[in-house]
């Protein structure tokens, strides 16, 4: 079967770190796309080149808007005939699965979509969720017949937020789709873009397990080397020293300590441990992972409180400067950032401090203030304390000339 990019008119669902590069490749390989989000705000800096998530260049951000549309009017997508969700799949206080975002698209997309279209789920998911709960909402508000009138495919995302090397065409893609037609279609689509080339799941299932279980493996051994660097501080031994000397070996995974942030580490595993709970298997690996991974910002706090005791640091007297603040390093995007509870923590134990970030916005700056936490971007100066959150190449840059007092929680290479 012969394929031809003009038969295939597609609409990405959510325009944040996934959905963006995305249309913006689709768009740059000669396809028909329109990038559609709920957030007119966010559409309307789109517009503007202006892209405050710094997901795609500049470039790349004008090209797209020369070429495609973007918008916030649902009735500017009902001629589309591919829909792509990139909408987020976070959590709720309870740990559990918010799949709102993915039904709600669901709902609209259902609602508008016509005869022969194929609806492709980028959004991570426990196994089940696009058979079992998007698919009925599809059948529901269209009224048609499923793998009849209408396909539904899962293509896991796995774009990396500040990663300027391994771009979107350098990652090879997972594709699966409810029929083999369907899965042609979406292969075809995936081909064009991805440089790196495709890899075809047995089954909607199997592809929606592989995106969690990428990020549950690296959870896991990130709380082993957690763990490990509790001990070993506890010893008097330096865990970037074992690392370096164990990554010796050809297999050896070489992971460093740290907080475990943002959207997917910190996210994703509660989905499948979920569907796990569902089936009556109790995962207790993951379940320990997660909790020390989480609590490992508590013990980052004892251990700075235990440092300035040992080296005589009056914190009455003193103000801590925690360097970096988003979830990870060279990056802008402060989802789920340990660095606040580390934040929270501290302003409970009387510590004055305030928080330097060279990629901080003025909307977080402005949410910070609203909890008494002064932070700033510009490049600090007569700094008391410094306490590395985040290694921004700016705070390394920095820390080449200081010679102040300084806590790292990663190394515990300290200077005074």
């Amino acid at each position: 079967m012969k394929f031809k990019k003009s038969d295939y008119k597609i609409c990405i669902v959510g325009l944040g770190y996934v959905g963006l590069p995305l249309a913006a490749r689709f768009s740059l390989k000669g396809f028909d796309v329109i990038g559609f989000d709920i957030n007119e705000t966010r559409i309307e800096e789109l517009r503007n080149n202006v892209d405050h998530n710094n997901d795609i260049e500049l470039e790349h951000l004008e090209a797209f808007n020369l070429n495609s549309r973007i918008s916030s009017d649902s009735s500017d997508i009902k001629d589309c005939n591919i829909f792509i969700v990139t909408v987020p799949t976070p959590i709720n206080k309870d740990k559990t699965p918010n799949l709102e975002p993915v039904i709600n698209s669901s709902k609209l997309i259902g609602s508008l979509m016509k005869k022969g279209s194929i609806v492709i789920y980028e959004s991570t998911v426990y196994p089940g969720v696009t058979d079992d709960i998007c698919m009925p909402v599809l059948e529901r508000e269209s009224a048609f017949i499923f793998n009849k009138d209408f396909s539904t495919g899962y293509s896991p995302e796995r774009i990396v937020p500040g990663d300027k090397v391994n771009t979107i065409e350098k990652i090879k893609k997972v594709v699966s789709a409810s029929n083999s037609n369907a899965l042609n279609v979406i292969s075809f689509l995936y081909s064009s873009i991805i440089d790196a080339g495709i890899h075809k799941a047995s089954s909607i299932k199997v592809a929606e397990a592989s995106k969690v279980t990428e990020n549950i493996q690296r959870d896991v051994n990130i709380a082993l080397i957690n763990e490990m660097h509790q001990l070993y501080s506890s010893l008097g031994i330096s865990t970037n020293e074992v690392i370096e000397a164990a990554s010796t070996k050809w297999n050896f995974m070489k992971l460093t300590p740290g907080l475990v942030g943002g959207h997917c580490i910190s996210i994703d595993p509660y989905y499948l441990m979920h569907k796990s709970k569902m089936s009556g298997y109790i995962p207790n690996i993951m379940l320990a992972a997660r909790k020390l991974n989480d609590e490992m910002g508590d013990w980052v706090v004892n251990n700075f409180l235990e440092f300035t005791k040992n080296e005589n640091i009056d914190l009455k007297s003193t103000i801590v400067t925690l360097m970096g603040y988003t979830f990870k390093e060279n990056c802008s995007d402060i989802r789920n950032t340990k660095v606040y509870e580390l934040a929270l923590a501290l302003q409970n134990r009387g510590v004055s401090f305030n928080i330097w970030d060279p990629f901080l916005t003025e909307e977080t700056q402005e949410e910070l203030n609203k909890n008494n936490i002064k932070s700033y971007t510009e490049y600090p100066h007569d700094i008391q304390l410094a306490f590395i959150c985040v290694y921004h190449k700016q705070i390394l840059k920095f820390l080449e000339t200081y010679n102040g007092a300084v806590y790292d929680y990663k190394k515990l290479n300290i200077s005074l």
